[in-house]
Parts: structure tokens; C-alpha cells; sequence
């Protein structure tokens, strides 16, 4: 065993949103869905040509690790000419093969990668072993015969060449992965350039994409040890599905997040409502989603004080998901009282959100975080056995517990008539 440890306010937004090229159908259930055959490297790189659906199929292709890209990395307006990237990851679900999705999103040149691998074996683009990513835009590889263990950490190499501008990350990831050129390697909690992992496999029912913020990336969790709670999930589903985790450190659904880390000002994401067609509806094999976003929105700069904008915001989530046969499940909002924006009118808007997640008009089914955290002599607080320490964010054990609060059949299952 390895370690673990809104509508109409929302609808201009929506409707600029582009079309996936092939709806994603569901069944009674997951496991009956229908396959047919994946997928060509020179049709995979066709379909990475529009950005808002880079590596979407039908088949047998399915995500086993996502990263969704943040902002421009800090210091690093030159990118890394010389130098080679070592981002390892973790798997989900297994396969006898993989293709990878690279993202130029936040440059403003042309990236050129003249060297990629999975697991030492080498990558190609169009045949290519050599791709160039304009800015703004992202690529996705041709398939690698490669073995995909599940459940395992996988290292995706990549040599930049030349400066290339300002590098495409994924902060905080709580998994160390390197940087090295000829002077030496260094450790570091970034992923650059790469976005997903997709593996070839007949026998996955599909993938379960999970959106959210620091609760989901994993914020307050053992570097190293993929306690997040999607990692939970995963091994209680015994690694069957893809599991695509796209939690984002201060994510919101109705704002873009600006963060002030150290000084520095960063991204938290464009908020779930811009980023849904790209980081959820063009995942590959997507059947389910799990939306686990607004805690952000009650507690962070500026705050929303209606909890009617964010109920309405989670349920145009849910529509844009149905239109394309995902299922989806919500979350309902952990507690914070003791963290530093906490206010008892805050609180009170996370509890309305709460009420109407629970009342079922939003999604199809609900995982309840806030109960399977909370402690019962102080309902407004998290368990002291789960607090990380600053009373938002989880410790290892508190992770273990919202992955284990999702009920198994809640993943599987058809969406419901949009008639809430």
C-alpha cells in the first residue's frame, strides 16, 4: 500500500464559451459506457489546436493526473533556456500508454521543447521529437507505448532550449519535483508546462474531474505523501478511474483570485465559472464532475456577501456540465471560524450556501464536507485533530476525512432533467 497520508448573472459568461467537438454521452451507469478506438497522434494533435479542448476523446483515452495551469511563474520572465524540467506527478488509473498536454497559457513567446519523455521514454509531437507551443496556446503528444502504473509517481521530463518567456506553472504542489542543467539539480514544488497526462486504457470507466481550491490542490498536506483528498478517492476506488484534480489555491467561481504571497502577487486562477470548459469539460474521458468551489468567494477579498450570486453560480456550473452528459456532484463549504477573514456574517453566507446545496436544486448529488469536519461543540470550526494549523486548510488526517465523506455511488449514475 503506498503512502497516502451561478443563472442569468453568469450567463454572458457562459455563452462565450466554446462547443466541445463531441458531447460526452453517459449510460445508466459508468461502467457500461460504449468505446470505440483512440485516438491517432496526428488526431490528438489536431485536437490541441483549439485551447479550450486540448485533449478530448472518446476511446479509450482518459486522464490519469491534471495540473491546471495558474499564472506566470515569478522570476522567471526568460523561462529556463538549457535547462531541463523534471515534473513528477502522480497517477491514478494505470494504462499501456500516455500523451501529454503542454500549456504556453501565460507566455507571451514561443516555447520550444526540443526533448520530452515518460519515464525516459522519449515523446513526440507529429512525429517530431521537437514542438514548438505559441503563446497563449497548448499542445498535446502523440502516444507513447509506455507502461502507466497506477497509484505511482511518474516523471515527465522537458528540455526548453532557448528563452521562451514567461513560464506556464502550477504552484504549491505538495510534490517535489526538479530543475537541472549542468551545474546541478534542484528541488522544487512546481509543475512547468505540463497540464495532463492521459493513458490509453480499455477497461476505465472514465474520470472523475474534481475543480476546486486550496481544499482540493491540497493545501496544509505532506509534500510527497498525495494525501490531498482526491488522492483518497482514488485508492478507494481502487484507482478504476481516472481521478483529474484541479484544485487551484484560492480559487473562486465568480472572481478571478488575485493572491499576495511573500510579497509577490500572483494568480489564484481565473475563476472556476472562466476555467470550467477547459479544466473540466475537456478532460479526457470525463464522466463525472465534482465542483468543490465557494469558500473563496465568502471569505477572500472581496468577499460576495450574497449567497444567492454563488448558489447561482454553482447551479450555471451544473447546467454547462449536463449540456455536455457529465454528472455532477457539489460540495458543501467547510467551516473557518478562527482563520482571519472569518466574521459571523460571513459565516452566515456559508451557511445559506450550505442549505441550498443540501436542498438539492443545485447538483445531482452532494458530498457534505462541512458535516464530516466540523466539531460538534463548535460547529463553525474544524476538528482540532484535522486543522492544518491556521483553522481553513486540513492536515493529512482532515484530507483523509473528506475523502472518505464522498459516497462511492454519487460518482456513478446519470445527470438529472435541468428543472430545479
Amino acid at each position: 500500500m503506498p503512502r497516502r497520508q451561478g443563472y442569468a448573472l453568469l450567463i454572458a459568461l457562459a455563452a462565450g464559451t466554446a462547443t466541445l467537438a463531441t458531447a460526452v454521452a453517459i449510460g445508466t451507469t459508468l461502467i457500461t459506457d460504449e468505446r470505440q478506438t483512440p485516438l491517432s497522434g496526428s488526431q490528438s494533435h489536431t485536437a490541441a489546436r483549439n485551447p479550450a479542448a486540448p485533449a478530448n476523446s472518446l476511446g479509450t483515452w482518459v486522464a490519469t493526473w491534471t495540473g491546471a495551469p495558474v499564472s506566470a511563474e515569478p522570476a522567471a520572465g526568460q523561462g529556463y533556456p538549457g535547462r531541463t524540467i523534471r515534473n513528477v506527478v502522480h497517477t491514478s488509473v494505470g494504462g499501456d500508454a500516455a500523451r501529454i498536454t503542454l500549456s504556453n497559457l501565460f507566455g507571451s513567446a514561443p516555447l520550444v521543447i526540443d526533448r520530452a519523455a515518460v519515464n525516459t521514454r522519449p515523446v513526440t509531437f507529429q512525429g517530431r521529437a521537437t514542438v514548438t507551443v505559441a503563446a497563449g496556446r497548448q499542445v498535446v503528444s502523440d502516444p507513447v507505448v509506455v507502461p502507466v502504473a497506477p497509484d505511482a509517481d511518474l516523471e515527465v521530463t522537458l528540455r526548453t532550449p532557448y528563452a521562451s518567456g514567461p513560464v506556464t506553472q502550477h504552484p504549491n504542489t505538495h510534490q517535489t519535483s526538479f530543475l537541472a542543467d549542468d551545474h546541478g539539480t534542484w528541488s522544487t514544488t512546481r509543475w512547468r508546462y505540463l497540464t495532463a497526462v492521459d493513458v490509453r486504457n480499455a477497461a476505465s470507466p472514465g474520470a472523475i474531474v474534481v475543480i476546486g481550491d486550496s481544499l482540493t490542490a491540497g493545501s496544509g498536506s505532506t509534500t510527497d505523501a498525495n494525501a490531498r483528498w482526491p488522492d483518497v478517492l482514488s485508492d478507494r476506488l481502487r484507482h478504476t478511474y481516472g481521478i483529474a484534480n484541479q484544485g487551484i489555491a484560492g480559487n473562486r467561481i465568480l472572481r478571478d483570485s488575485p493572491l499576495t504571497v511573500g510579497g509577490v502577487k500572483h494568480l489564484g486562477g481565473l475563476s472556476g465559472t472562466r476555467r470550467f470548459e477547459r479544466d473540466v469539460l475537456s478532460v479526457s474521458g470525463a464522466k463525472t464532475v465534482i465542483i468543490a468551489l465557494g469558500i473563496n468567494d465568502v471569505q477572500q477579498l472581496p468577499q460576495e456577501p450574497d449567497p444567492r450570486r454563488i448558489t447561482a453560480g454553482l447551479r450555471a456550473l451544473t447546467e454547462r456540465a449536463h449540456a455536455q452528459g457529465l454528472r455532477v456532484v457539489g460540495a458543501t463549504l467547510t467551516p473557518f471560524e478562527g482563520f482571519s477573514t472569518w466574521t459571523p456574517e460571513r459565516n452566515d453566507v456559508r451557511l445559506a450556501v450550505n442549505q441550498e446545496i443540501r436542498s438539492g436544486r443545485i447538483f445531482d448529488a452532494f458530498v457534505d464536507f462541512d458535516k464530516a469536519v466540523r466539531d460538534p461543540y463548535a460547529p463553525n470550526r474544524i476538528l482540532p485533530e484535522y486543522d492544518s494549523g491556521d483553522r481553513l486548510h486540513f492536515n493529512d488526517a482532515g484530507y483523509r476525512a473528506l475523502g472518505r465523506a464522498v459516497d462511492l455511488g454519487t460518482v456513478d449514475g446519470t445527470p438529472k432533467a435541468d428543472a430545479f
